[in-house]
């Protein structure tokens, strides 16, 4: 059978480009080299995190599933960072990795347009250069318009515990062979990763009696936008720490490690460094905050955030013991490090579609990212493109200041990046603006534009608008007035006074008011709706008590989008340019940018060489307009 859509992988960049090209009406053909697997949360089971948040509830805005099957399946859930501003506040969720991957398989399998099967792709069929379809490890070739590959870390996966070694994408399952060859044959560069994974502890045998829990927050927050989330019993998390014992017994089996004795050539994240690496990287703090994580409710398994390593087993269980609460715990799995190929993401353009090979997409760890946020991202946009791409029609595009989402794409597509990507909120410029709590208000019109975002969500989003838009209204129209004695003394809570009349939009940006005191002695008027709903008093607060640093955000945006509009000719030779520094060309023309600003983002590219692109870009301006005048 044909498919219109082929995806290859079934994590996190798989499920969401299935789900995008399904529901967009193309056939589709999931193809995963383990059906039971879809969905896993093979690393921590927990979605979420600076940065991290925003990307999971852009995917849902824009019509994605990974925030609805984190709220359906969490053990706990909290706001982070919540004492500060809310650009970098993050909402984070202890999923239960077995009901995760449960509700995933079961959400796919309902889908209609969707096929699955278990296979692994050997070679890609092309066709006038151009993808037409993949050959299956056991000689089956199946056609298709288009592919999007989220092979994850399967490419020639080796997974390594001290100098032990396997072929694995990860531990317990075949890594794929074939189509690394394959794909370095039709001349995609290829280079090497490493992750990890810490040990898992039996529960059962911890001591919890002198360790810090951490419990959910009482006031939930939810990933999806949409309604009907439900109200699940919370597991507290726990804190530990490292200790001396601990260091020192890694500073005396480091030689044991194969990253620090050379074995391992990929290279790892720098934002999520193994135990040893934290321990040679900072050697003068004496002790490192660890997390006891539970994985389910239907396991007895703890995984322990912040312990990643590739320490011989032997040394795992020294380290375990080393560990407050955990001197007579039992590890259920060790841990390990994963190394795998992967597609350095400057060979393909912003809708995550190969340069040099129409048709062929890819998301995810495949493309250099780490996490199942940065996959999900990735996985929506490209399945929304290989479907555009399949039915003929033109690409969609999010750029850096509509979202984190563009914001990432646009950094792996431009900028050289030698290590496993994450998503932090500091990589975005326009933080103000990207905030976690109007993801929908940036996407969802866009979503229900290209046909992913369904009467129901589209429903719920105007209503929510106009929920918020009569509570700006209310609040600027609202006048409070000196002598109201409730407003005195609630003014005084906050060591705040009334000297003059002033609306309730006045009084909101006073930095120390919040919207709970307004909420608490302004309710609305009797004939209006409900007061806006808490869960939309941050979009209505941070409007208002923001207002003049988003302006300013906002005329950033627009300076910056200025260079995004000057579009570089296609057959630029920038070798030839010799008043371009000689990174640049080279840069430049390995890259190949498609605007201005593009270009004006690449690592090694100057302000003095885009001035000099400024300048060409004007001769070949006028070059043309003199031949026009002349015909």
């Amino acid at each position: 059978m044909n498919y219109d859509v082929i995806v290859v992988g079934g994590g996190h960049a798989g499920c969401e480009a299935a789900n995008a090209a399904a529901n967009l009406g193309l056939s589709t053909l999931m193809l995963a080299v383990n059906l039971d697997t879809i969905g896993a949360m093979p690393c921590n089971p927990a979605v979420g995190g600076p940065g991290k948040t925003h990307l999971a509830r852009e995917v849902d805005a824009l019509g994605g599933v990974i925030g609805i099957a984190t709220d359906a399946t969490y053990l706990q859930i909290r706001m982070l960072n919540s004492s500060r501003g809310p650009a970098v506040q993050a909402l984070r969720a202890q999923s239960d990795k077995r009901e995760y991957a449960a509700w995933m398989k079961d959400y796919m399998e309902s889908l209609p347009n969707l096929t699955l099967r278990q296979g692994m792709v050997k070679n890609l069929i092309i066709e006038n250069n151009a993808v037409a379809g993949v050959e299956l490890a056991f000689g089956d070739r199946i056609r298709c318009r288009s592919v999007v590959l989220c092979a994850g870390t399967f490419l020639e996966g080796t997974i390594w515990i001290g100098k032990e070694t396997m072929p694995a994408g990860r531990a317990g399952e075949f890594p794929a062979v074939g189509l690394s060859g394959c794909l370095k044959s039709l001349g995609f560069t290829m280079g090497r990763l490493k992750t990890g994974t810490p040990p898992r502890i039996d529960g059962r045998t911890i001591d919890y009696s002198n360790l810090e829990a951490v419990p959910g927050d009482e006031d939930l927050r939810f990933f999806s936008f949409l309604d009907k989330r439900p109200r699940l019993p919370q597991i507290p998390c726990h804190q530990t720490r490292t200790t001396e014992k601990t260091h020192q017994l890694i500073r005396d089996n480091l030689h044991e490690s194969p990253m620090f004795s050379g074995m391992i050539h990929g290279i790892g994240p720098r934002y999520c460094p193994s135990i040893e690496d934290k321990i040679v990287r900072f050697a003068d703090k004496d002790s490192h905050l660890l997390f006891l994580e539970p994985e389910g409710r239907s396991t007895y398994e703890v995984y322990l955030q912040g312990c990643s390593t590739s320490l011989p087993v032997h040394v795992q269980h020294e380290i375990v013991h080393s560990l407050p609460g955990l001197e007579n715990a039992s590890m259920v799995r060790p841990a390990y490090a994963v190394e795998y190929d992967y597609l350095p993401a400057i060979q393909f353009d912003h809708a995550l579609m190969a340069k040099d090979l129409p048709g062929f997409f890819a998301a995810g760890q495949i493309l250099g990212t780490s996490g199942y946020e940065e996959a999900a991202a990735q996985g929506i946009v490209a399945g929304i493109n290989a479907a555009l791409y399949a039915r003929g029609d033109q690409a969609f595009h999010l750029t850096r200041s509509s979202s984190y989402t563009g914001t990432l794409i646009d950094d792996l597509v431009t900028k050289e990046i030698g290590e496993p990507y994450r998503m932090m909120t500091s990589r975005s410029e326009y933080r103000l603006l990207l905030r976690q709590d109007n993801a929908d208000v940036r996407l969802t019109p866009l979503g229900r534009e290209i046909g992913l975002v369904d009467e129901r969500r589209w429903r719920l989003f105007c209503d929510k608008q106009e929920a918020i838009n009569r509570e700006k209204a209310r609040l600027k129209k609202t006048r409070i007035h000196p002598e109201n004695e409730a407003w005195t003394a609630g003014l005084a809570e906050y060591d705040e006074v009334l000297k003059q009349s002033a609306t309730l939009e006045e009084l909101l940006r006073r930095p120390r008011l919040p919207y709970e005191l307004i909420e608490r002695l302004s309710p609305s008027a009797a004939d209006q709706s409900p007061v806006v709903p808490f869960a939309y008093a941050m979009e209505v607060e941070t409007d208002i008590k923001y207002s003049g640093y988003i302006e300013r955000q906002k005329q950033q945006v627009e300076q910056g989008e200025k260079y995004d509009s000057i579009k570089l000719p296609s057959d630029f030779n920038y070798l030839e340019l010799d008043h371009l520094s000689k990174e640049a060309r080279e840069k430049l023309n390995r890259i190949r940018p498609e605007t201005l600003g593009q270009a004006s983002r690449i690592g090694g590219v100057s302000p003095a060489d885009i001035s000099v692109l400024l300048v060409k870009i004007e001769q070949a301006r006028r070059a043309l307009k003199a031949v026009a005048e002349k015909v």
